[in-house]
C-alpha cells in the first residue's frame, strides 16, 4: 500500500500528458491528491486523465483563449487548489509564432503559465496555504530578458537562448508571486528536474539531435528520476522556506543567470506580461 502524504490535497498539473509531468501526476494521485490534468493533445492526455481519476482538460498553450477557458473550467472544477504545477514547455523553433503573434518560446514557457496562474490565484489562496511549481531548467544561464523586446521584434531569435530566456522568465515569476502573494499564503519555488529523456524537444531539430538518438541514454535522465524532485516539492507544500527560490534538482539556490534576482526585471517582466495578456 501507498503512502498517502497527499490526502486531501487539490493539484492541478500543467504539461501532463507525457513525460514527467504524467509521471508527477500519476505519483501524486496514487499518494491521495486529486489531480486535474492538463495538456494540448487530447490522444495522449486520456489515459493520464483515467489513470488520476479526472476528465482530461485539453488547452493548447500557444493559444491564450485556451489558457483563460482551461483557468474557468477549473474554477468550475475546485473551490481551492492546494497545489499548480506549471510544468508545460519545451523549446520552439522562433519564427513559428503563437495564434496571438508571440515568439513561441516566450508565450508558452512564460506568458501562458503567468496567465493561467493569475486566474487561478483566487482558488490558490482560498487554500489554506498553496505551492506554485514552475518548472524552469538550467538553460535560464543561456537567457536573457530584454523588457523592450520580448518578442524579439528588434533582434534575432536563436531557439536555444530563446528557450533559455523562457526558463529565466519562470524564475523571475517565481519570484514576483513571492513577493506579491506571500500574505495569501501562496508560496511559489522554481526547479530544474534535470535532463530528462522524454518528449522534451519534440518540436526543436537541435534538442532532438540529442533526446532522439542514441546519445539520449548517456546525456539524459528517467522520467521518474526528472519527475522526482517535483514529486518532492509538491509533498514539502506550502512551506515558507521554499519561497522565491530556485532548485536545481533537490538542491536549493541552483545556478542562475544573473538576470535572475534584478529587481527591475522581477517587476518589468510582471508588468508588461500582465499588459500582454489584458489582466485587470
Amino acid at each position: 500500500m501507498s503512502d498517502q502524504t497527499m490526502a486531501g490535497r487539490t493539484v492541478l498539473v500543467t504539461g501532463a500528458s507525457d513525460g514527467i509531468g504524467a509521471e508527477t501526476a500519476r505519483v501524486l494521485a496514487s499518494r491521495g491528491a486529486t489531480v486535474h490534468v492538463t495538456g494540448r493533445s487530447a490522444e495522449k492526455l486520456r489515459p493520464v486523465a483515467e489513470a488520476v481519476g479526472t476528465e482530461p482538460l485539453v488547452a493548447d498553450f500557444a493559444r491564450l483563449d485556451d489558457v483563460r477557458r482551461l483557468a474557468a473550467q477549473v474554477g468550475e472544477r475546485v473551490e481551492t487548489l492546494d497545489l499548480l504545477m506549471n510544468n508545460a514547455g519545451g523549446t520552439f523553433k522562433p519564427s513559428r509564432t503563437t495564434h496571438d503573434g508571440h515568439e513561441p518560446n516566450f508565450q508558452i514557457n512564460h506568458l501562458a503559465p503567468f496567465l493561467l496562474t493569475n486566474l487561478l490565484r483566487p482558488r490558490l489562496a482560498a487554500a489554506d496555504g498553496a505551492l506554485v511549481v514552475n518548472t524552469s531548467s538550467i538553460g535560464n544561464l543561456m537567457g536573457k530578458v530584454v523588457l523592450d523586446d520580448l518578442d524579439y521584434e528588434h533582434r534575432r531569435a536563436i531557439e536555444f537562448p530563446a528557450y533559455g530566456t523562457g526558463k529565466l522568465m519562470n524564475i523571475l515569476f517565481t519570484r514576483g508571486i513571492a513577493q506579491r502573494w506571500a500574505d495569501e499564503g501562496i508560496v511559489s519555488v522554481a526547479v530544474h528536474p534535470g535532463p530528462v529523456g522524454s518528449s522534451f524537444g519534440r518540436d526543436s531539430w537541435f534538442v532532438g539531435l540529442l533526446y532522439r538518438s542514441p546519445l539520449k541514454r548517456f546525456g539524459t535522465i528517467s522520467v521518474p528520476d526528472g519527475a522526482a524532485p517535483l514529486i518532492a516539492l509538491a509533498e514539502r507544500g506550502p512551506d515558507p522556506e521554499l519561497n522565491g527560490r530556485y532548485y536545481s534538482r533537490f538542491h536549493a539556490d541552483g545556478r542562475e543567470n544573473r538576470q535572475a534576482s534584478d529587481q527591475s526585471l522581477i517587476d518589468g517582466l510582471w508588468q508588461r506580461s500582465a499588459e500582454l495578456v489584458e489582466l485587470g
